[in-house]
């Protein structure tokens, strides 16, 4: 037996999902004296859409960094597709990230690159595809984000939202099976924000992935999300559906969805 797989019934039990493509169990992260996560339990299921929020050094995206191996935590596990990130060795962690697409803020692109290299790159690095079928897969990619023929253009030439896009479309490349979104509409306009949700979900029904997306902003919640999450000081708060998020009574979620809560909140 695999030592690196965990059954499905411990992962469930620990996570109450009955089938998650990711659990996590007991989290913890310190840096020095700084605690940053302390016991997370999450369960996400295959091919859902879960939205975190929370303030600003709540700990959201040490989380996220946690999902791809990015960082190991202190204590607890984080399990993927049912193989223990954090009991697997090096190789097995780097074939397992190429189930993730990640997008970063601002779309984090190549500047000296075109749109089509930015979205070629990972091709490029992880397969022997011949060029025509690379980019063949760059238009697929700017096709499913709405940004069909741009390949030509440069980031610069680009809106805040298109380049966010063409993020996407970059992560997409390697047909993932989680995306994970990293405030994907901070500084964007309301018409672009709007669009960007509309993208994520053609992401979603096209493809079929498990999205994970970090963001301050409510407003996608009811667009995007099957179950919004809430963090605050490093623990899971509350985990719910987005109407029942929003009609919660709990003083902390209230005060965060008028915009009322400070970085270092209230005791």
């Amino acid at each position: 037996e695999n030592p690196l797989l965990m059954t499905t019934s411990a992962i469930s039990t620990a996570t109450s999902l009955a089938d998650p493509m990711i659990s996590v169990i007991g989290l913890y992260k310190s840096f020095g004296d700084k605690v940053v996560l302390r016991g997370i339990d999450l369960a996400i299921g295959r091919g859902e859409s879960l939205m975190l929020v929370g303030g600003s050094g709540a700990g959201k995206s040490v989380f996220i960094k946690h999902l791809i191996g990015l960082l190991q935590p202190d204590e607890g596990n984080v399990v993927v597709d049912g193989v223990d990130l954090t009991r697997a060795p090096p190789e097995v962690v780097l074939e397992l990230r190429k189930k993730f697409g990640m997008t970063f803020q601002e779309g984090a692109l190549f500047d000296s690159m075109t749109v089509g290299d930015n979205i070629a790159f990972p091709i490029r690095r992880h397969t022997d595809k011949p060029e025509k079928e690379v980019a063949a897969r760059v238009r697929e990619c700017l096709e499913l984000v709405r940004l069909p023929g741009i390949e030509d253009k440069m980031p610069s030439e680009l809106s805040g939202g298109m380049r966010r896009r063409v993020g996407f479309a970059r992560a997409i490349a390697l047909e993932p099976e989680i995306l994970l979104f990293d405030e994907p509409t901070t500084g964007l306009d309301p018409i672009n924000t709007a669009a960007i949700g509309d993208v994520i979900n053609q992401l979603r029904s096209a493809l079929g992935v498990t999205a994970v997306t970090i963001t301050h902003d409510m407003n996608l919640a009811g667009k995007i999300a099957d179950r919004v999450g809430i963090i605050r000081r490093g623990q899971i708060l509350l985990v719910d559906t987005p109407e029942r998020f929003l009609e919660s009574d709990n003083w902390f979620i209230r005060a965060f969805l008028n915009g009322e809560v400070p970085e270092e909140d209230h005791p």
